[in-house]
């Protein structure tokens, strides 16, 4: 018998005498999350997600891939700033979900990500146009947008 195949069938023994592994533990349970809990956990969350749109240029990169996908030269062509400055708010709404990405060449295409991200975008950015305008009635008290922005 050669010594690969010894080696082999040592190693096929090794295994088949070798006792079955123990399943693994089961992880403990988790603690039961209070009301008050949950609702920090919410608006945390909201916070979060405010904070990653609180700048314009972010707002105009998902309102630019709304319709389609871009990549980076026609984000430029529809938005006024650098290139840096466009890859580095396309990293941060790529590392939040909100955009995603794929590669064709050397090419990379930016496309929305999270539907619902984009609807909230568009419902807030729409209602505040609509506030802007000069022809909108809405009383002070139903308004997104203060009462001095409003009458710029």
């Amino acid at each position: 018998m050669s010594p690969r195949t010894l080696n082999q069938r040592s190693a096929h023994t090794a295994a088949e005498s070798t006792p079955p592994a123990a399943p693994p533990a089961a992880a403990p349970a988790a603690a039961p999350v209070s009301a008050e809990e949950e609702s920090d956990q919410v608006f945390a969350s909201a916070a979060e997600l405010f904070k990653l749109m609180a700048t314009p240029i972010r707002l105009k990169i998902i309102s630019a891939l709304c319709g389609q996908e871009k990549n980076v030269s026609q984000l430029l062509n529809e938005i006024d700033t650098t290139q840096p400055n466009m890859s580095q708010h396309l990293a941060a709404l790529y590392r939040a979900g909100v955009v995603s990405k794929r590669r064709d060449a050397t090419q990379i295409y930016y496309r929305i990500g999270s539907d619902r991200a984009a609807s909230l975008c568009r419902a807030v950015c729409m209602q505040i146009a609509l506030e802007l305008s000069a022809d909108d009635e809405t009383p002070a008290e139903e308004r997104l947008t203060p009462a001095p922005l409003a009458r710029r």
